[in-house]
């Protein structure tokens, strides 16, 4: 990426800012470094949605010799690139970006120093849930001791009489408030506010150093987030009117659920797996990479190249005995391919990242195979993060011996469960539909099978 005008860190993380909060007022956009005198380029922010920053990207190019502009928007670390910016205005100092695909307009004037001031307005997505609601919320308070780390969250239960079964949401990997946000949707509010109406209690909760929650979650590995889970189950065995209580892990959260079930036969009392690992995270990183460079039309050559690249590269970073060591021969791999320092430095500080590291290295199988509470397991059919070709048979076999799981591919879906095209992550912006609601009814018409229905 070149270093040039700067709706910056602050501009497209104020993007999915707003997406965060649609129902308060629009974020401000601070730019924060200096810009050239003409719009075109590349331009940055970091949105900062209450504890979750996410960093944004708008590409502005110039349509042949007159000033008229295109542009796209990239969200990386939701792996969202390439979304077409469908109106591009900009008149003296004043810019106006339309993202018609999500219902995003981002205003902004340029200030004297050079970057952008500005608002983003965002619609709402079809299925985000909106008052009022047929259950009752609560904000839910729950702390990890061993890592002197408060969570905060929120607690929805259906009306009535319980007991009701419960769960606990756990979200992908990457910082996460309790909402889920991904590309604009707001998956784990969708998820709880379906499950809740469905007579299921959902605790869901702002990682640590995110939202209301302390702690930080730079550093932290999957280990790590596993006793945050293991907290909020804690919390909710005390509460009075739940049933059986499980975990509904997705992606990462995947892996953690079966770590917890693993370690005891108290907790949880039953997992739904939702695009879950079946393999260690270096097969899986391998398979990603390469199925969306051929879904781009990257030739087999490329492809190739492709693979022996990225396994060079996570084969250091795994193997090596620590960070340093990591850093030093990922550093030399890179310069043979590339000269641009920031950026070697950025994917430096990605392959060492003692979460990286230890997703690459863990094998979820064996914690499966300890695994005696009941199981469900489901994949997209076009998920391409975690791609059910490759990992749906291998968390099959080492679930075989627990008499109560079902794996299952649902088809036409992707990696969020979403009605999908391509499976391509660029689509998940695309796609009006947070969930499909043949996902929605799987999930909670198992549970309340596994629960009979009242928590008993």
């Amino acid at each position: 990426m070149k270093s040039l005008p700067a709706l910056s860190p602050a501009v497209l993380a104020t993007v999915l800012a707003a997406v965060l909060a649609l129902a308060g007022p629009p974020a401000a956009v601070h730019a924060q470094t200096t810009a050239p005198a003409a719009l075109d380029g590349t331009w940055h922010g970091t949105l900062d949605t209450g504890g979750q920053q996410l960093t944004v990207v708008f590409h502005l190019k110039r349509k042949g010799e007159g000033d008229a502009l295109t542009a796209t928007m990239d969200v990386p670390q939701q792996s969202v690139s390439g979304v077409s910016v469908s109106d591009v205005r900009a008149t003296g100092d004043s810019l106006r970006l339309e993202v018609a695909q999500i219902g995003g307009v981002f205003k902004g004037t340029r200030t004297t120093d050079g970057p952008i001031d500005g608002t983003w307005r965002q619609s709402d997505r079809p299925q985000t849930p909106e008052p009022p609601f047929p259950y009752e919320r609560e904000d839910a308070t729950f702390r990890n001791a061993d890592a002197g780390v408060t969570l905060a969250g929120t607690l929805t239960t259906p009306e009535g009489e319980g007991p009701h079964p419960a769960v606990v949401l756990v979200s992908g990997s990457g910082p996460q408030n309790r909402n889920g946000v991904v590309a604009g949707h707001e998956t784990l509010h969708v998820l709880a506010d379906a499950l809740t109406r469905r007579g299921i209690a959902v605790l869901r909760y702002d990682e640590r150093g995110v939202g209301e929650s302390t702690g930080s979650f730079s550093g932290a590995t999957t280990e790590d987030f596993a006793g945050d889970v293991r907290a909020a189950l804690d919390w909710l065995r005390q509460r009075e009117g739940l049933g059986k209580i499980g975990v509904v892990g997705w992606s990462e959260g995947a892996l953690v659920a079966p770590m917890l079930a693993a370690r005891s036969s108290a907790l949880p009392d039953f997992l739904v797996l939702m695009g879950a690992p079946g393999v260690p995270g270096k097969q899986i990183l391998l398979k990603q990479r390469a199925l969306i460079a051929e879904a781009q039309g990257a030739p087999p050559a490329s492809l190739d190249s492709i693979r022996a690249a990225q396994e060079r590269l996570l084969s250091a970073a795994a193997q090596a005995p620590d960070s340093a060591a990591a850093a030093a021969q990922v550093r030399r791999l890179l310069r043979a391919r590339q000269t641009d320092a920031q950026t070697i430095d950025k994917q430096i500080q990605q392959y060492t990242d003692p979460w990286f590291r230890q997703f690459m290295r863990h094998d979820p199988r064996p914690a499966l195979r300890q695994t005696d509470a009941p199981v469900l397991a489901l994949y997209g059919e076009h998920d391409f993060q975690v791609p059910p070709a490759q990992n749906a048979d291998p968390l099959r076999k080492a679930l075989s011996g627990n008499p109560d799981a079902t794996v299952e591919v649902l088809p036409g879906l992707n990696h969020l469960f979403q009605p999908a095209d391509t499976g391509l992550p660029s689509e998940y912006g695309q796609i009006e539909a947070t969930i499909a609601p043949k996902a929605l009814d799987a999930i909670a018409g198992w549970i309340a099978e596994r629960t009979r229905a009242g928590g008993e």
